[in-house]
């Protein structure tokens, strides 16, 4: 398994989360099963993934951007941090919640401040800017936003109609049916229309819960409350972003937005927890 994992993450230009999803599955394992060997081990394959990352990547796939290596190198340290708080708070539980207070807001700030001058791209920081109202591009970066929140504002309390409206119809609003596909529903459907579909989202969520608290598993009860997040993300950072509170990073609507890839990823997440809510009385720890 670790073989096809590492495999996984040099082929793949997004494999930080493949390494991310590995990295915690290790640190659970330390958790149950904490010994100077299991240390070793990882920080072992830790080290061994950075040698390959170092020469694969930078030497034989010059396609990949500098972004992705960084973001690759952020993630690597910041998974390190986290393994050495585990280790520290593991040791240390007098202090714990004045050192924990410390290292988040000091971890944080730092993260914040290196990612948006380092990390992201020159259009992504013109995003956040203008969102803090700190710069105005109407025609540029920000008109996505600009006609999304036209296109919302003029459905009005009843909306103009099943396919009637002229913001979208004629493709004033770009990518209406992945990214921004929310204001689609909020043209053609208007206030009423838009409230009704927040209140069906939010019974979702709100039976992932109901889910998530019978559960007599600590993993499938972790698992639920992982997929409630994920969807709450994805629900609040889209519809945040047509209307402007949000920056526009491009993340789809749960079950709505175009793309099978997607919409896969969301079927399989309910169904392995269906799955699990099913054999809930079997699976006792």
């Amino acid at each position: 398994a670790v073989v096809v994992l590492f495999f996984l993450v040099l082929l793949f230009p997004k494999s930080f989360v493949l390494l991310g999803v590995f990295i915690v599955f290790f640190i659970l394992y330390i958790l149950n099963e904490s010994n100077k060997r299991n240390i070793l081990i990882f920080l072992m394959i830790l080290g061994l993934w950075v040698l390959l990352w170092l020469l694969f990547y930078k030497n034989f796939n010059s396609h990949i951007s500098d972004f992705w290596f960084k973001v690759e190198m952020l993630s690597l340290l910041s998974t390190a941090l986290v393994f050495g708080l585990v280790l520290l708070i593991r040791r240390l539980t007098k202090f714990l919640p004045l050192i924990g207070f410390f290292l988040l807001f000091a971890g944080f700030i730092f993260v914040l401040d290196y990612s948006f001058y380092h990390i992201l791209e020159p259009h992504q920081q013109k995003r956040i800017s203008i969102l803090l109202g700190l710069q105005s591009d109407p025609k540029g970066v920000g008109y996505n936003v600009n006609q999304s929140k036209i296109a919302i504002g003029s459905g009005g309390f009843y909306g103009k109609g099943f396919l009637q409206g002229t913001q979208t119809k004629y493709n004033f609003v770009p990518e209406q049916s992945t990214d921004f596909i929310f204001c689609t529903i909020g043209e053609e459907w208007g206030f009423i229309g838009s409230t009704i579909f927040i209140l069906i989202f939010v019974l979702l969520l709100w039976r992932i819960i109901i889910l998530a608290e019978r559960q007599r598993s600590v993993f499938s009860r972790v698992y639920a409350y992982g997929v409630l997040s994920i969807f709450i993300f994805h629900f609040m950072l889209n519809i945040g972003m047509t209307i402007g509170i949000m920056p526009v990073i491009g993340i789809p609507l749960p079950f709505i937005s175009y793309g099978g890839s997607s919409l896969w990823t969301f079927i399989i997440l309910i169904a392995l927890l269906l799955r699990f809510d099913m054999n809930r009385n079997e699976i006792i720890r």
